[in-house]
């Protein structure tokens, strides 16, 4: 499994907006100039969040994005889910019904293990950790000081 380039920008816009926090308006020209994503790729990322009640988008000259929930609310597994839908690894684990042997077979555990697990790991951390995390400083250019 690959992260799609949505399902990353989609990460950095939501991490952003963590950052500065729940009910916080942020403009789409800031949000693409601080995480590195095309204006018009943003847009329809944030049409994406939007639908799935991540975030509220608001039109017009002082418009922008903001988060409905609180960062500490919100997994990086859902983030990820919203922009490329459900986890899987593979066909068989995806649509058992499409593999004869899924039940049975020896990989198929293996598979679905290794899925669970990844799962697991971003359903564990919120955008509020990474928010908070220097670590992920770096993705956003000079000047994140100021919320």
């Amino acid at each position: 499994m690959r992260l799609t380039r949505a399902g990353e920008y989609a990460v950095r816009c939501m991490i952003y907006l963590a950052f500065k926090g729940k009910g916080v308006l942020v403009s789409k020209q800031e949000i693409a100039e601080r995480v590195d994503i095309p204006p018009h790729f943003l847009a329809k990322i944030a049409q994406d969040l939007a639908r799935a009640l991540l975030i509220d988008i608001r039109q017009g000259a002082k418009g922008g994005y903001s988060l409905l929930k609180n960062p500490e609310d919100i997994s990086l597994l859902e983030v990820v889910e919203v922009m490329i839908g459900e986890i899987f690894l593979n066909d068989c684990v995806g649509r058992p019904t499409n593999c004869k042997a899924s039940m049975n077979c020896a990989v198929h555990k293996v598979w679905e293990s290794a899925r669970t697990q990844l799962r697991d790991t971003l359903a564990n951390v919120s955008l509020a950790e990474l928010a908070e995390d220097e670590s992920c400083v770096p993705i956003f250019p000079a000047g994140l000081s100021e919320r």
